[in-house]
């Protein structure tokens, strides 16, 4: 069997960028990984973050502020919540500090704890709603079926970006993904736009994916 010098590149590539741009390493038994923060990939950063140390249990420190100090008349709980807190902190600063490429850590406070540290990093990154808004926008009106990975996969990438529009209050209906997903299909798929077009009933999402989906299969038995 023989390897292309195409997927032999692409191979290299991929082996480069685990190297140099993720970190992984062990969380209470749970081996994550996290994108190395490089500048412009914040957003994924943090989602690595936040996720890995949700998954390890140890995401405390990112969503509370600091434990009370314990006193003689502290309770049993009260100290096991300080000291899951404490190691929840450790881990956390420990986890951001090491994913953050050397000569981007200028700057960014030393002495403060996991959550302060989070949002430090998040103000120097901090993207406008409306950089996000135009972003999404250019992505999902520029799409196009080029047949990769199926129609189903496709629509339900289109809704994902509704989804993240809706949630910066850019409120898409249905009805514009149904037309963007039908007018953004190949030629083979005329016969299901010109049933919608004919009708005034519109479709649901879940109408427009079976309909696609079914079309696609019956064209790839032909």
């Amino acid at each position: 069997y023989k390897v292309s010098s195409d997927t032999l590149f692409a191979l290299i590539v991929l082996i480069i960028y685990i190297v140099y741009f993720t970190v992984t390493f062990s969380v209470n038994n749970n081996m994550v990984t996290i994108e190395v923060l490089t500048g412009s990939n914040f957003k994924k950063w943090k989602e690595d973050i936040e996720f890995t140390m949700k998954m390890a249990d140890v995401d405390l420190s990112l969503v509370t502020d600091k434990a009370g100090e314990l006193i003689v008349a502290s309770t049993d709980d009260e100290k096991l919540v300080h000291a899951a807190w404490m190691k929840s902190n450790c881990i956390c600063l420990l986890s951001m500090r090491r994913s953050i490429l050397d000569h981007l850590k200028s700057g960014i406070p030393t002495d403060c704890i996991a959550k302060e540290l989070m949002i430090a990093i998040s103000e120097r990154y901090r993207v406008s709603s409306n950089a996000d808004i135009g972003s999404l926008l250019q992505v999902l009106f520029n799409m196009k079926y080029d047949g990769n990975g199926g129609v189903r996969d496709y629509v339900i990438r289109m809704v994902d970006y509704q989804t993240k529009l809706n949630a910066l209050k850019v409120d898409l209906p249905d009805t514009c993904i149904v037309h963007q997903a039908l007018n953004t299909l190949p030629p083979k798929f005329s016969i299901i736009k010109t049933n919608y077009n004919s009708q005034d009933e519109s479709w649901s999402i879940n109408d427009l994916i079976f309909r696609v989906v079914s079309e696609e299969e019956k064209l790839n038995k032909e």
